[in-house]
């Protein structure tokens, strides 16, 4: 956020003699870009580390606007800024982007079998597609810039653009929003934000918190005595830059804690299982499948704990697939006693079709509050009810095939495909004053979905669970990212989350996103700990559970379109 000189002042700067700037190298600019564009993306989880730097973000990104901002070889129409910016952005995007999931490369390669220059080329391909969000959003503001260097407002412009960027990749054609600039931020003091306006709300603040440092920046000397025309003052800067980071501090720690409650008469007791079973050998009759079967049958065979949770397809078999007595052994487990067991694996048949499912026991049967009920999953016989969760957000490739890929199926060798679609909000789990509700993978990397859930307060879920198995990515940064995604679901919706994971990062997450307690990665091991769940209803719950994310589209496209049509009225 930046202060911007009036039309008095431009009309002065017109009036006075002001050196060109030096027009920066190609290769130095595109070297450069690439640089804040790699920085940018590890500031969302540092490679080696892991943790979230939420100043990185804000230095990268204000590097890429000044970068963006550079003057343009050839002359300043509006058509070569646009051109200019267009490239700019979608160079400083691509950059941002592979670096941020270039892991997606070891599934396609180690476990798909993809030749490596098919598989890297695969991740450039998806980044560069991706990229181009963000290379209109700079390709218009480069635009207005030139055609209204000191007139108020840049920033705003910037922020809602970028804003507007951030939305179209995580919606647009199923959404992919993985390494979303807010993330950076859930240790900084703008995660305060994020009970108000959700993940894409702090990265429009940062967006508009960035382009007032990248624009200061342009008052530095570029070469000849000149510097390029800004509208930003250091000390307006400063203390906008520091009214906002005071805002989000006074949020987190002094107004955010009051928005929930605690739920229940007790804390939960919980056991999280890690199976850490290699992919490679995950759907091997004899290897990891044999291994899964034993290990997670005996540890819910000794399980003590309120509720025990085990990962995404924990259980790689369809429950008639299973060995005789298997099933039997474990509805007769948890038929009776005081312990609870929520399952990863996949259900149903061929007639009424597969899923993607999270199959839940009980003592004396589940019961359920809320949701839309859909047809049941295909299980075998049971004398208790049971509880089933089906994924709604579906991998593309790996859980859907879209319309003219099955060939790209058959060369990942993916072993699911084309699962049935679980309905948005699916009925909680009632267990121990508690209601419980499941999401799956990388469904919590769509916090408005969740959120869904959370239109009636009363039958709002109070704890959530998140089962993953992100194996198909080895030992990356993929791990780091994920847990800082579930840390910002718990602070937007203001409930904690428990995370169950083939290989890591098994973690108990309060509702503050807080990691209370967390296994070491690729590990086989059992996290035994206490959850404490929450009522009440955070403002992003209550107006995405109502709206989706109507508000922050309105939000980018009436700044946007207010501003931009200035520039064609000029």
């Amino acid at each position: 956020m930046q202060p911007e000189i009036r039309g008095g002042a431009e009309r002065a700067a017109r009036g006075t003699s002001i050196a060109t700037p030096a027009v920066l190298p190609r290769w130095l600019l595109a070297a450069a870009l690439v640089l804040a564009g790699a920085l940018h993306a590890g500031s969302v989880a540092w490679p080696w580390g892991g943790q979230a730097l939420w100043w990185l973000q804000l230095l990268a990104l204000a590097a890429g606007v000044w970068l963006i901002g550079q003057p343009v070889a050839g002359g300043d129409s509006r058509k070569r800024a646009f051109r200019a910016g267009f490239l700019r952005g979608w160079l400083f995007a691509l950059a941002w982007l592979c670096t941020t999931f270039w892991w997606l490369y070891v599934s396609m390669h180690t476990y798909g079998g993809m030749l490596p220059w098919l598989a890297g080329g695969a991740v450039v391909l998806l980044a560069a597609g991706l990229s181009l969000y963000y290379a209109l959003a700079a390709g218009l503001w480069l635009a207005w810039r030139k055609a209204h260097p000191f007139r108020p407002w840049g920033g705003l412009l910037f922020a809602a653009l970028w804003l507007l960027a951030e939305l179209c990749r995580g919606v647009l054609f199923t959404g992919f929003p993985w390494g979303a600039a807010g993330y950076a931020h859930v240790d900084g003091s703008l995660s305060g934000f994020a009970p108000w306006l959700g993940v894409y709300g702090i990265g429009f603040v940062a967006a508009w918190f960035a382009a007032g440092l990248g624009q200061m920046l342009w008052k530095l000397p570029l070469g000849h005595g000149a510097h390029l025309p800004s509208p930003a003052t250091p000390r307006g800067t400063m203390v906008l830059a520091l009214g906002t980071l005071g805002l989000g501090l006074v949020l987190q720690q002094a107004v955010n804690p009051g928005l929930t409650r605690s739920a229940g008469d007790r804390p939960l007791r919980v056991e999280l299982l890690q199976g850490n079973i290699p992919q490679n050998e995950k759907f091997q009759p004899n290897g990891g499948v044999l291994v899964a079967l034993e290990w997670y049958g005996a540890q819910l065979g000794a399980s003590s704990s309120d509720l025990v949770v085990i990962p995404e397809t924990a259980i790689p078999m369809l429950p008639q697939q299973l060995p005789p007595d298997y099933w039997q052994a474990l509805q007769h487990r948890f038929a009776m006693g005081d312990q609870a067991a929520l399952l990863g694996m996949p259900a149903g048949n061929a007639d009424t079709g597969y899923a993607n499912a999270v199959v839940g026991m009980a003592p004396g049967g589940v019961r359920t509050i809320g949701g839309t009920r859909q047809a049941e999953l295909a299980l075998p016989p049971a004398a208790l009810p049971e509880y089933s969760y089906a994924k709604h957000h579906l991998v593309p490739f790996g859980e859907f095939i879209p319309f003219g890929f099955q060939w790209f199926v058959d060369m990942m060798q993916m072993p699911l495909g084309n699962f049935q679609r679980g309905a948005l909000s699916q009925p909680r789990l009632l267990w121990q004053n508690q209601r419980i509700q499941p999401n799956i993978c990388y469904e919590d990397l769509f916090g408005e979905e969740l959120a869904a859930s959370f239109g009636e307060p009363g039958v709002a879920p109070t704890v959530l669970v998140n089962v993953s198995n992100i194996a198909w990515f080895g030992d990356t940064v993929a791990i780091d990212q994920h847990r800082h995604i579930s840390r910002m679901r718990a602070i937007e919706l203001g409930r904690p989350m428990l995370r169950a994971t083939n290989t890591g990062a098994t973690a108990i997450i309060d509702h503050a996103g807080r990691v209370q307690q967390e296994l070491p990665r690729l590990q086989r091991a059992v996290l035994f700990g206490e959850v404490e769940g929450r009522d009440g209803v955070t403002p992003f719950a209550w107006w995405a559970a109502r709206m989706g994310l109507a508000p922050l589209w309105l939000l980018g496209l009436i700044v946007a379109a207010v501003l931009l049509l200035g520039l064609r009225r000029r």
